[in-house]
């Protein structure tokens, strides 16, 4: 079993599930697929299902036979796309921009093995997250640090990103970033998983 990614959370919600696997980050360059999209009218699944496939099915093929995880999380509010911030400045524009409405947040998963995807399975969660004022967004990016520049919409909900949220409708595992339970399923039928 492998696992496509260089994401903490994903590395952390796998090895919480008790799998053994290896961690091998696809090499692959997202914008050049994100640009694939930007004339057409694709939606957050089609874009995070994209590229956890791209990610999945470019590293299954340095592994023979092993099963490979790619997965991919899209934020979508008001029709757009948010991507990771790339600075402290982004993620507080980001902040700015979400506080006081309703998001979707899109995880897709796919599973390959040798070039070829097997299972492909995305999900969404919505969020809407409470009024900010800039002096709560100052304190809170001065808190939680240049980690908030690993996440998509600036916030980890499972550490400090919690306090932006007055409501939250779907799957956590989802919310993290993986689609843990039907993955397990998955994986059950393909005997990588006892149960």
């Amino acid at each position: 079993l492998v696992l496509a990614s260089n994401s903490p959370a994903r590395a952390r919600l796998l090895e919480g599930a008790g799998l053994v696997f290896t961690r091998c980050p696809a090499d692959i360059d997202e914008a050049i697929i994100k640009d694939t999209f930007v004339d057409t009218e694709a939606d957050a699944e089609r874009v995070a299902a994209t590229l956890a496939e791209a990610k999945a099915v470019a590293v299954s093929t340095d592994f023979p036979g092993a099963l490979v995880i790619g997965a991919d999380q899209i934020l979508e509010c008001g029709g757009v796309l948010y991507d990771k911030p790339e600075s402290e400045a982004g993620a507080r524009r980001q902040l700015q921009s979400l506080g006081g409405r309703d998001h979707r947040l899109v995880s897709a998963v796919c599973v390959a093995r040798d070039g070829a995807a097997l299972w492909r399975h995305d999900e969404e969660a919505r969020l809407t997250m409470r009024a900010l004022s800039d002096a709560f967004i100052a304190d809170y990016l001065s808190r939680a640090g240049p980690a908030v520049l690993d996440a998509v919409g600036s916030y980890h909900l499972e550490g400090l990103g919690v306090h932006l949220f007055s409501q939250i409708d779907g799957d956590y595992f989802t919310i993290l970033g993986l689609p843990l339970l039907p993955l397990l399923a998955f994986l059950r039928q393909q005997g990588v998983v006892d149960g």
